[in-house]
């Protein structure tokens, strides 16, 4: 197949939430059957529920800077799939990415026909194979992957990684993962392994305790970023600067807006030193990273702000940020979810620092409708628009002093970054 056959096959073969049947049976099966390509590679593997994304990125940038060849799988992505795969920093060709497809696909039609595997690979199961064919063709010295969904049944669970890293633990996906935070950090805790070692960022202590505990049974070495000081942090809008001292001390230099992304940089330089790797690599790469759609600035006239807030967690951390550094200034908030989020919660964070809401959907099929906010979100100030071009033109004349955030969900992040070009 071409590179867009191949992508809208994979959007009808859905996503886990649509057609989840979890369990690592037939991702095993699909390797096997490509010839093991998980077992060429080292790998640094990253669970967690916020700042996977951030922490994986600052992590593959490091390795990069330490001169290594590096692979990099993420999910979801904002504009094409292609994102979700990086060689040195860089998506994976189109070209590249639809042959890719076509490998596993055959793959795993033989398998159908055989009797061995039940259904299928869903869309992140074959896009992590594709991603591991890849990263071992191109002779990788290291690759770092994100889990998508959990940890212990999710489909990046079939390697052998070096270093394990889990970033904080919070509520989401709870239908699959478990209602409480015990349950949902036993299964982020389902990557540790026995002889790897592993970083843990700052936790909650119904998480801490849980980690703690898997970490305890494996005998395992734990790095916990609460063992490392923060000093001299400066921090604006925009970016941050901190000593970090632990093993060895370090200055780094975050250029990812947000006080939690100081969080996931001290994860992502804890890991990097747990790795060996020396000191200017680590503070060179950290400084370079680059992480679109996460308190991205898109224009300045008016100000519009990007952040894919999906989780209540997410939302704390955008509430913060707006509490600390635009509470002078009239918020207009464009928001959009998916059915499955905790709706409620987020707005209930979000809603009260804003002088306006406007409602809307990101172009998605599992997309709330936007009439929808008006039964399950209380605001004085709520505007209705049933597309995001139509809420971006109600902000369009938006006085100068005023501050746009778009937020809700990466899907309406995505389309925002499309439509304003995704540069101030």
């Amino acid at each position: 197949m071409n590179y867009p056959d191949s992508v809208q096959f994979l959007y009808a073969l859905g996503n886990e939430i649509q057609t989840a049947k979890l369990g690592l049976e037939r991702i095993r099966a699909v390797l096997d059957a490509l010839g093991r390509p998980q077992d060429r590679l080292r790998f640094v593997h990253v669970a967690g529920t916020n700042g996977k994304g951030s922490t994986c990125a600052m992590i593959e940038s490091g390795l990069r800077a330490a001169g290594l060849r590096t692979g990099l799988f993420t999910s979801p992505h904002l504009a094409e799939p292609t994102e979700r795969i990086r060689f040195s920093g860089e998506p994976v060709s189109s070209a590249r990415f639809a042959e890719a497809f076509d490998g596993v696909h055959r793959a795993v039609e033989d398998l159908l026909a055989a009797g061995s595997i039940d259904l299928h690979t869903t869309y992140f199961e074959t896009v992590t194979a594709m991603a591991l064919v890849l990263f071992a063709e191109e002779r990788m010295d290291m690759a770092v992957l994100e889990t998508g969904l959990g940890g212990r049944l999710d489909a990046t669970n079939v390697i052998a990684p070096e270093l394990c890293v889990i970033t904080p633990v919070d509520f989401d996906h709870e239908a699959f993962l478990g209602k409480s935070l015990e349950s949902i950090a036993g299964e982020k805790a389902g990557i540790l392994k026995s002889g790897v070692p592993a970083v843990f960022a700052r936790q909650r202590p119904e998480p801490a305790a849980v980690l703690a505990r898997r970490a305890a049974e494996l005998a395992i070495p734990v790095d916990r970023v609460e063992d490392w000081a923060v000093s001299e942090l400066e921090i604006d809008a925009w970016h941050s600067r901190f000593r970090l001292t632990g093993r060895r001390e370090l200055r780094l230099a975050c250029p990812l807006a947000g006080a939690h992304q100081v969080e996931n940089a001290v994860t992502a330089a804890v890991a990097l030193a747990r790795l060996g790797l020396p000191s200017h690599a680590i503070e060179t790469g950290i400084a370079a990273t680059v992480w679109p759609g996460r308190l991205e600035r898109v224009s300045t006239h008016p100000e519009i702000i990007l952040d894919g807030a999906h989780n209540p967690a997410g939302a704390r951390a955008l509430a913060a940020h707006i509490e600390r550094f635009y509470s002078q200034r009239r918020v207009r908030l464009i928001f959009g979810a998916m059915r499955d989020k905790a709706i409620a919660e987020i707005s209930g964070i979000l809603f009260p620092l804003a002088a306006e809401v406007i409602g809307t959907a990101p172009a998605q099929a599992r997309a709330l409708s936007p009439d929808a906010f008006r039964r399950v979100a209380a605001h004085p100030n709520l505007r209705i628009a049933a597309t995001l071009p139509e809420a971006l033109a109600m902000v369009a004349g938006a006085p100068g002093e005023d501050v746009v955030f778009v937020t809700g969900s990466l899907f309406l992040v995505a389309e925002a970054r499309a439509i304003i070009g995704g540069k101030p």
